[in-house]
């Protein structure tokens, strides 16, 4: 990803992230987050909206909430 500095700065910014999650879900949750080569470019705010997207999609397929595959479709 970069060299220690870079892989630094992207730690500190998705653990500022996360501090978020924290605050909302205090329990009951083990997250891991792998950041991925791209991550040394972007800014806090994309970090931080992509971490919330997949923490959002996470959540929610946890929930059950999500569409199994197929459903809708019509199999005759």
């Amino acid at each position: 990803m970069g060299n220690a500095v870079v892989r630094n700065r992207v730690k500190r910014r998705l653990r500022e992230a996360a501090s978020d999650t924290v605050k909302t879900h205090p329990h009951g949750y083990y997250i891991a987050v792998r950041a991925l080569p791209a991550s040394k470019n972007a800014t806090y705010q994309q970090l931080h909206h992509d971490y919330t997207q997949a923490l959002t999609a996470v959540l929610t397929k946890l929930a059950g909430e999500h569409k199994p595959r197929g459903a809708g479709q019509n199999h005759e």
